[in-house]
């Protein structure tokens, strides 16, 4: 049987850049049904590398994502001034455990029902016309989608939603940005920490004296209005989770889609014949290149013993493999590495599961749904235009740039 005991084994330490999160998926697979693993700053972490293992951990009631009160070495002092700070440090539903999670969960989930998420589709279907109708006058015919498309359209949305003025707007996508890099110095990353909060601050203050018809004001009413239900930094750090979650994870699945579709020709002319459709080119990029590719991190309330006998002990961190549950041969075949919107089943993790399932999952594929036929419908013969720039994180799974040809 394989202990727990983090400080006793030897960990695979994990690329901070995730140059190759392929390659380092598959080697982790090869340690077993959950491999130990090294983050940046020495922090060790478990890390399922199995479909059913990572799914059965996400779903875990023994499993917490509160480190102030299952995390023994963040309770001690230690990592405060690292980067996980902006991942664990903060205190919203991300970071919440049973009951403070079902509280902090019930005040974002009204943004993000099945009725408001269909009455946004006109609204995508405009932003998307109007960023199309910019690319197709650019003089030479090249465009970086990221920055022409995947990127402005999921951040427009978001940030009318919430109500986010415009001369905000890029400074906030910069510092989410800078968020999710992993490369970055202990001094970079509390330099970041300290300037979203405090930028995130000066909106609640605004709304507070303007209040709209937007999510921060009705945040902000929820706060004010019943305080004991909404802290002030519970409501700073959930607008933090909702626009970062609600912008950077789409531009990463339009992108990612779009990249895939190029390096496969022949499985894009079958989309575009209408032998597959949209949504299964969607589902398998979410598996094949999830927006996250990793996500830290989680807590064993108690032990927890895995089926092929490994125990993750009460206390130790738990880091969430969405790609390699993704890739996983022995749910998706021999084949799992490999991207094919033909795949029959297309199952992934992608989103999440359980408690925690990623509240805004339908408003993202409903964004994908709609950007991605509009983008080849109206530029049939794009094409790349040189190598693409992945962005350096082991967290996200995306690329700083995608140059391509719209004709």
């Amino acid at each position: 049987m394989t202990t727990g005991a983090l400080v006793q084994d030897k960990p695979y330490v994990i690329d901070p850049a995730g140059a190759d999160l392929h390659g380092e998926a598959a080697l982790l697979r090869e340690r077993g049904a959950a491999a130990l693993v090294e983050l940046p700053a020495g922090i060790r972490a478990w890390a399922p590398t199995r479909y059913d293992v990572l799914k059965q951990l996400l779903a875990d009631e023994r499993v917490s994502k509160n480190p102030r009160l299952h995390w023994p070495a963040w309770i001690a002092g230690e990592y405060r001034d690292t980067w996980i700070n902006s991942w664990v440090g903060v205190s919203n539903m991300f970071t919440a455990y049973g009951s403070d999670h079902r509280r902090l969960r019930k005040l974002v989930a009204p943004a993000f029902t099945k009725r408001r998420t269909d009455a946004l589709r006109p609204r995508i279907v405009e932003i998307a016309t109007e960023l199309l109708d910019r690319m197709a006058e650019l003089p030479d015919g090249r465009a970086d989608l990221r920055a022409a498309y995947a990127h402005p359209l999921p951040m427009r949305l978001i940030c009318e939603m919430f109500g986010l003025p415009e001369d905000r707007q890029a400074d906030l996508a910069r510092l989410i940005e800078a968020n999710v890099s992993t490369t970055v110095t202990p001094e970079q990353a509390m330099a970041t920490w300290h300037e979203v909060h405090a930028l995130l601050a000066g909106l609640v203050a605004d709304k507070r004296r303007r209040p709209g018809d937007d999510m921060i004001s009705a945040l902000i009413a929820a706060r004010d209005e019943e305080g004991s239900r909404l802290s002030e930094i519970e409501l700073i750090d959930t607008l933090l989770l909702v626009i970062g979650a609600g912008h950077e994870t789409t531009v990463n699945l339009i992108g990612n889609a779009v990249h895939a579709l190029l390096g496969h020709p022949d499985q894009l002319a079958r989309v575009r014949a209408g032998e597959v459709d949209w949504s299964e080119v969607i589902e398998e990029t979410l598996r094949w290149a999830p927006s996250i590719a990793n996500l830290p991190l989680r807590y064993a309330v108690e032990d927890i013993t895995l089926p092929d006998g490994t125990l993750i002990a009460r206390g130790d961190a738990i880091f969430a493999t969405y790609l390699a549950a993704g890739l996983d041969p022995l749910r998706h075949g021999e084949s799992a590495g490999r991207f094919d919107v033909t795949r029959a089943d297309k199952e992934h993790l992608a989103f999440g599961h359980g408690v925690h399932y990623c509240v805004g999952a339908p408003l993202a594929r409903l964004e994908a749904q709609i950007a991605l036929p509009a983008l080849f419908g109206r530029f049939p013969g794009l094409s790349p235009d040189g190598p693409v720039e992945q962005v350096q994180s082991f967290i996200a799974y995306g690329y700083r740039e995608i140059p391509v040809r719209l004709r």
